[in-house]
């Protein structure tokens, strides 16, 4: 299960200053005869003042660099790479970043790290992050790498789940310049035969956390939810068993919020196995207390069921729902973002949730004969569902807001209505989100007459949504991919993009 996307507003939201937004600017980078359709590339972020970009295509691996106006400045190739690497992803700082990488040679799978300047070239040598000896050829990645959320602590983790009875967790704590602060590898007991670990997260403090969660079948509800923490300075595990009650889980989530040094569960949950959403279960564990604060399952109201449902009826209004983002607030509080996303096939009809495993537009677990990591899948973007039928049909409709205070009862909800499909990629669907402090935008394509047109509609923080005019220097001909989109700044977003057969990509500055 991919990680959820966690940005913190600023004091200017939190206090509800609202001020009045204008038009965007939209500024595009040219289409790159090497950047064809196939090719794989992820949005390092800005960097020195340039803004990255990795792509790759077969066993080619280049950096792109763009200036503010998004024009090529060179390309570099990275040369020093392997030649069968399992994956890459990136983390960025305002004057380096790091690419992280395995690959695997004979029987060892080597997990490694090097250090890239602001125009995407080596600083020095690479760094060895850890090793596995396996009988296998690892197609899928081994190792998983999170960060905190002030980029501080850098956690690389694996689990091997060869026993059924326990998995082995090896988890290795760096600091930002990538120096050994802790390796630590536990027995993580797994009672149930249907027990899997989850949401592995590292706050601020270099403490890790992360569920071990069981149903009653692989792709069931959720009926037992187990807590693990480790301390920076401890060689073991403490857990705490949350009380899940009569009710059922699904999708469930981590959030971190290091500001108030509390730990966010949540889940939308149902009353009867495999039933209708219901509402949204809520546990917040205090780490500094050590123990938990509150556990709430509050059921949706009617007025809010009613403008979710789009197509569905109003008991199951909810039930193409799936956390996106959850966005702590400094008071306590936090935010919960969801969007109605799921499939048809012809011949076989719609699918629902229970035909997914997680969130069916996030990567799920790459497995890999005694391995597994769980997180953003690495690949062409153009394909991140696989189908077994000739046509599938993608849908991404509403956009689902609830702000809760900081104990977890509900002060506003909203909706951002939007309805989209595409027939065997989902590439163009979804939004993007921006946080600019003031308010969190939202951008996505809206189909009109024949072309895909991007929208700007943004929330304030009492929870009012409007509508932003159209985008300056929309070119016709370049259609958005807004979910692979990444914030680069307080104010900037860049948006990959669609040329005729080529991929280029866009800068928005929000004024």
């Amino acid at each position: 299960m991919n990680k959820i996307v966690a940005l913190k507003f600023c004091c200017l939201f939190l206090l509800g200053f609202v001020l009045q937004a204008s038009a965007q600017k939209v500024v595009y980078s040219e289409p790159d005869k090497d950047d064809i359709k196939n090719s794989e590339f992820e949005i390092i972020g800005k960097v020195s003042g340039n803004f990255l970009v990795y792509k790759n295509y077969r066993e080619s691996h280049v950096i792109s660099v763009y200036d503010a106006q998004m024009k090529l400045v060179e390309k570099n190739q990275l040369n020093f790479l392997p030649d069968r690497m399992i994956n890459a992803e990136f983390l960025a700082y305002p004057t380096y970043s790091y690419m992280f990488y395995q690959y695997q040679k004979r029987s060892i799978v080597y997990n490694m790290a090097v250090k890239l300047d602001g125009k995407g070239q080596k600083v020095g040598e690479p760094i060895e992050l850890d090793t596995t000896d396996v009988n296998f050829m690892a197609n899928n990645k081994l190792y998983s790498i999170i960060n905190s959320e002030n980029k501080q602590m850098i956690v690389s983790y694996k689990v091997n789940n060869k026993s059924d009875k326990h998995h082995i967790v090896t988890t290795v704590l760096f600091d930002k310049d990538l120096k050994l602060i802790k390796k630590t590898i536990l027995t993580v007991p797994m009672p149930d035969r249907n027990d899997f670990l989850n949401n592995f997260s590292v706050d601020n403090d270099g403490d890790i956390v992360f569920l071990r969660a069981a149903g009653t079948s692989q792709n069931d509800n959720i009926n037992k939810l187990t807590m693990y923490l480790k301390s920076k300075e401890t060689n073991d595990f403490i857990f705490n068993e949350i009380k899940v009650g009569n009710i059922y889980l699904d999708d469930v989530s981590i959030k971190i919020d290091n500001f108030n040094k509390r730990f966010l569960v949540s889940s939308f949950f149902s009353k009867q196995r495999r039933g209708n959403i219901d509402g949204l279960f809520c546990h917040i564990w205090d780490k500094q207390k050590g123990t938990e604060t509150i556990t709430n399952a509050a059921l949706f109201a009617d007025d809010f069921r009613n403008e979710a449902k789009g197509e569905n009826s109003m008991k199951g209004a909810f039930n193409d729902y799936f956390i996106k983002n959850i966005i702590s607030k400094q008071d306590g509080g936090f935010i919960v973002l969801a969007e109605a996303v799921y499939t048809s096939s012809r011949g076989g009809g719609n699918n629902s949730r229970w035909d997914y495993w997680g969130s069916p537009n996030w990567g799920g677990a790459g497995l890999g004969s005694g391995f597994y990591t769980y997180g953003n899948t690495w690949g062409n973007p153009w394909n991140r569902w696989n189908s077994f039928n000739n046509v599938t049909r993608y849908y991404a409709d509403n956009i689902a807001i609830i702000s809760y205070d900081s104990t977890v009862k509900v002060e506003w909800t909203n909706t951002i209505a939007k309805s989209q499909y595409d027939d065997n990629s989902d590439a163009l669907l979804g939004y993007a989100m921006a946080n600019t402090g003031e308010f969190i935008h939202f951008l996505f394509n809206v189909q009109e007459k024949r072309n895909l047109i991007l929208n700007d509609q943004f929330i304030s923080a009492e929870g009012q949504v409007t509508r932003n005019p159209t985008l300056k220097n929309l070119d016709r001909g370049y259609d958005f991919m807004p979910k692979y989109a990444k914030q680069v700044g307080s104010k900037q977003i860049i948006i990959p993009c669609q040329y005729r057969n080529y991929i280029c990509f866009a800068k928005i500055d929000f004024n």
